[in-house]
């Protein structure tokens, strides 16, 4: 019999279901997880909600095989730590989405209408039904920044008002765009021509602080910014200067940290919740029972679809998973940033191919940050279902001798509009960019910072390109400028001591006349 230990407040379902499946559950949701570890050293599950489980609580239960995080996001639970203690990590994705999007309606609704101030005042005797004139929703311009199972629900949410609706996903395709009935944008575009903004993506590297004075500078007086996403997106000291020169409102419901004291943005959100997102008895209940039926689908029928910290398999080294994330972000910095691809095609050489399920995952983690690298290659389908992207792994001729390699090939349009591909391999345990598109040979270590700037081949060009990364006081540390296999394009690859700033990456561009400059950095 196996003990499942719940230390949160969970719908009953979830151990009532265990239960009946011959499971010992303890549901304890008041002592502190320390004293549930010396009660129970026996546990082998743990079903958490926003429990942190780090180092510290994955040690005390040394019996402990999975983790399930009873909703979508994992960020509290160290999963790398699990990975080392052979402990398995799940979540229930899309379990709490209807009702996040629900909760993001309810706002757009009481701040346009001043509900909260409405109800206050008049609680109080007054009657300042002069002073709270609204606006209506009917026909206003929504943004969605994030179109994944939240963004999608809010959209069909808000079907009945009527809404033009704006969206910015960067894996999001034009086809499932269109059939959506939202119209893919600039993230610079939906702060500009939107009365409502709403966020839905993960917090990464690349999003965090990403809303700030440069965004929020664009919006109309008058504008909403809704945040039920993560507190670390918006930079927090921009939207109260902002709010100092333009009249717009800030509704929000994630912080830092999930407990009670003073928040910072209380001056300057017009409505906060305590994460409220996910707080319904429906989107309990549903992260309860999946919670429940995944736990039984692991140890009765060993399916582990939503395992988000899988390792490798024997026989593949990990550099190679490495590799296809390095390889697809690459891919995708080269296509462009804000352009979704249509299509994804791989080909494995050598003994890969045998591994290819497990080198999907890091590819759409390279060209996703919102996917987890960890999740197994179902999760990676469904992923890409899910932003209308194909994908299809060719049959590859090893009489090419490329030894253990990979290409990846992405595509901006169906057919062949646009299109991208690179190969790549491990040499000396070291990643190694080989080829893009018709410039091979390239042999490119990628780690740190790389510019790349495709041209027409003409002299002087890495000598403008070298002035003015001069001027900008970056250093260059290696530099490869392969010709294309005609001999009529080149590209220049400089490895560089500091990432290159965008403007400078447009100033280089302007001055040589590339075709594609991007700057990488891995």
């Amino acid at each position: 019999m196996k003990k499942v230990l719940i230390p949160t407040k969970l719908e009953s379902v979830a151990a009532e279901t265990l239960k009946a499946k011959g499971y010992s559950v303890v549901q304890d949701a008041k002592t502190p997880l320390a004293d549930l570890a010396k009660a129970n050293p026996d546990t082998e599950v743990m079903i958490v909600r926003s429990e942190k489980v780090g180092p510290d609580v994955l040690d005390a239960f040394p019996m402990l095989k999975l983790v399930v995080r009873a909703g979508a996001g994992y960020d509290t639970i160290d999963t790398k730590y699990a990975r080392k203690k052979n402990v398995d990590v799940m979540n229930t994705p899309g379990a709490n989405a209807n009702a996040v999007a629900e909760e993001v309606v309810a706002m757009m609704l009481a701040v346009s209408r001043h509900l909260v101030p409405g109800d206050v005042t008049t609680r109080k005797g007054e009657w300042e039904k002069n002073k709270l004139m609204g606006s209506e929703l009917t026909g206003k311009t929504l943004g969605v920044l994030g179109m994944g199972y939240i963004g999608k629900l809010l959209v069909k949410r808000l079907e009945g008002f009527e809404m033009k609706v704006l969206a910015y996903d960067p894996v999001l395709s034009a086809d499932l765009a269109e059939k959506l009935g939202v119209e893919l944008s600039t993230v610079e575009n939906i702060f500009e021509k939107s009365d409502y903004i709403s966020l839905h993506m993960p917090q990464t590297p690349e999003t965090k602080g990403m809303v700030n004075k440069r965004l929020l500078s664009l919006m109309k007086p008058g504008a909403t910014l809704v945040n039920c996403a993560r507190a670390g997106i918006v930079n927090e000291e921009d939207i109260r200067q902002i709010k100092k020169e333009k009249k717009i409102f800030f509704c929000n419901d994630v912080y830092p940290k999930d407990e009670a004291g003073p928040k910072p943005i209380a001056d300057i959100a017009d409505i906060m919740l305590p994460h409220l997102g996910a707080s319904t008895v429906e989107a309990n209940t549903t992260a309860a029972i999946r919670a429940a039926e995944q736990t039984i689908a692991y140890f009765e029928k060993g399916i582990s679809t939503y395992v988000v910290n899988k390792g490798v398999p024997d026989g593949l080294n990990e550099k190679y998973q490495e590799l296809a994330f390095m390889l697809a972000k690459i891919a995708r910095s080269y296509l462009g940033r804000n352009v979704a691809p249509h299509q994804i095609e791989t080909s494995f050489y050598g003994g890969l191919g045998k591994f290819s399920k497990w080198l999907l995952p890091p590819i759409v983690a390279g060209i996703s940050s919102e996917f987890d690298i960890y999740q197994d290659a179902s999760d990676a389908e469904a992923f890409l279902k899910g932003r209308g992207i194909l994908f299809s792994d060719r049959d590859v001729d090893e009489g090419k001798n490329y030894g253990d390699s990979m290409t990846i090939d992405l595509y901006e349009g169906s057919g062949t509009l646009r299109k991208v591909s690179v190969r790549g391999t491990i040499a000396e345990n070291n990643l190694m960019l080989s080829r893009i598109n018709k410039f091979d040979k390239m042999y490119l270590d990628p780690v740190g910072n790389t510019l790349f700037v495709e041209y027409a081949d003409k002299p002087g060009v890495l000598g403008a390109i070298a002035s003015i990364l001069g001027r900008k006081n970056i250093n260059i540390i290696d530099v490869r400028a392969p010709q294309s296999s005609d001999g009529s394009r080149a590209i220049a690859v400089f490895k560089t001591n500091a990432l290159v700033p965008d403007e400078t990456v447009a100033e280089i561009a302007s001055e040589v006349g590339a075709d594609h400059a991007f700057a990488f950095i891995y």
